[in-house]
């Protein structure tokens, strides 16, 4: 069984409640509730405990993106410890860790994922593995748009899944800029991402396009599509 989501600030920024509103008539069975600026953590993390009821019983996979910009680092991995007793994944970017002891105590549930172009480390599998070694107990998310625009041949993303396979966690898909916006997935991407298909398949992909409320539902179908038609159809490519 498929498990496709949509990030929750892909079409509605810090507006979660919008966002979900916006996927609740959808056929997704995953979310990722997103607070990308550390302004926006305090709403959500006041709203989980009335809200988690309701989403679990909507969705098969919910999980967390961490704030990427923040001044006190001891202080946000206190707060991200509470989401994490949830029982959520919480994806972190790598450039972000400063004290790696800090992290280290959210355990299993901190989901460490590939950076892009913009960023000096974090893109390949030789750069993610000091952190992994730092974080024992971390999981992967594989954001494919970053790892297509660090190597458009997709062998950056095979090594990754080949070295790291064991923490895969979730998928994150979409399409994205030289600037670091993400976007709709073009045929190009669709067509780089389908050797993938198997192993989308069976974890949970959460989309990460930036698209407006009438292209929801449209960019839902283009990743059930390249999932499905493409596993059932026998991929030759990544499978495990």
């Amino acid at each position: 069984m498929i498990t496709i989501g949509f990030s929750t600030g892909a079409i509605a920024k810090d507006d979660f409640v919008t966002a979900l509103e916006l996927l609740e008539p959808t056929r997704t069975s995953a979310v990722e509730l997103s607070a990308l600026r550390a302004a926006e953590l305090p709403a959500l993390l006041e709203a989980l405990p009335g809200l988690l009821p309701r989403l679990s019983q909507r969705y098969r996979y919910i999980s967390f993106h961490a704030p990427t910009n923040f001044d006190d680092e001891k202080s946000l991995v206190r707060k991200l410890m509470v989401i994490a007793d949830f029982g959520l994944n919480i994806v972190v970017h790598p450039d972000t860790i400063a004290n790696f002891d800090y992290w280290r105590g959210i355990g299993a549930r901190l989901c460490l994922e590939n950076m892009d172009s913009r960023k000096p480390i974090g893109r390949t599998a030789d750069e993610l593995e000091p952190f992994f070694d730092r974080l024992p107990e971390a999981k992967l998310c594989l954001d494919l748009a970053h790892a297509r625009q660090i190597d458009s041949s997709m062998n950056q993303a095979v090594r990754i899944l080949r070295r790291f396979a064991d923490r895969l966690a979730q998928f994150h898909i979409s399409e994205i800029n030289s600037k670091g916006s993400h976007f709709a997935m073009s045929f190009a991407a669709r067509r780089a991402y389908e050797p993938f298909a198997t192993i989308l398949s069976r974890t949970p992909v959460i989309i990460e396009s930036m698209v407006g409320r009438t292209e929801i539902a449209r960019e839902i179908a283009a990743t059930e599509e390249l999932v499905t038609h493409t596993a059932a159809a026998g991929s030759r490519g990544f499978a495990a």
